[in-house]
């Protein structure tokens, strides 16, 4: 579904990622973790395009196709979608209109799916009187209702509760059972522990990848306590 080959990207002379290679496959959640600025949302921004996070070096394959220079919007038709770590707010539309965009899963059943109360929010508009925790959840009812065929789904560092945190398990598992691979970013080993595979980032490296168990054990035994700037080599930790 997707590969990064060797993804090399600086900003002023500072390398944030130092070759990363990585693949997502057909119907998989992976899981990329890693303590805060270790370079994932860097990660999240190259796959889906954003401006200014043009790699300097490497390809991003979608589909065995050289995305790496297609625009936000060639992405998105394609079937990429990336859920933001703080979603936005949409003046003068409605929940009920923002659910409205997809493919006909109805919004009153996908709040429920998020856990909200149609009652409630459905002629709320997607605004700042809505809470994070609110507009996080709505953001993943509208990722539910496109049908796509990868998310990106790059969660808060920090500021999010315990059930959204359930929220967002639930979405994740229901997208993959409909089919949509899954590129899970988190700093929370036992959020990735809902993945099938995943891979370490640090300091701009992939380090370690694969057994969720062994890689999720080394990351909150070792990662959570030392943020490895500067002791990271050619991927393997000193």
């Amino acid at each position: 579904m997707l590969r990064l080959k060797d993804i090399h990207y600086s900003v002023d002379g500072t390398e944030i990622l130092k070759g990363v290679n990585m693949v997502v496959r057909d119907g998989e959640i992976h899981s990329i973790i890693g303590v805060n600025g270790t370079g994932k949302t860097t990660i999240a921004a190259i796959i889906m395009g954003l401006g200014g996070y043009q790699p300097q070096r490497g390809k991003v394959l979608f589909e065995n196709r050289d995305i790496t220079n297609l625009s936000v919007t060639e992405r998105a038709r394609l079937g990429i979608t990336l859920a933001w770590q703080i979603p936005a707010n949409f003046e003068g539309i409605s929940v009920r209109e923002y659910l409205s965009l997809g493919y006909g899963t109805p919004p009153d059943e996908l709040l429920r799916l998020v856990g909200l109360d149609p009652r409630v929010y459905l002629n709320r508009s997607v605004d700042e009187n809505l809470s994070g925790g609110e507009r996080k959840r709505i953001e993943l009812a509208s990722v539910l209702s496109i049908n796509p065929k990868l998310v990106i789904l790059d969660e808060p560092d920090s500021g999010i509760d315990m059930a959204s945190i359930d929220v967002i398990k639930r979405v994740v598992k229901r997208l993959k059972r409909e089919g949509s691979s899954v590129l899970l970013i988190t700093h929370n080993e036992k959020m990735s522990k809902i993945a099938d595979s995943v891979s370490l980032l640090c300091n701009g490296i992939i380090v370690k990848e694969g057994d969720i168990g062994e890689v999720t054990s080394f990351f909150g035994r070792v990662c959570k306590k030392c943020d490895h700037v500067g002791d990271v080599d050619e991927g393997v930790l000193k």
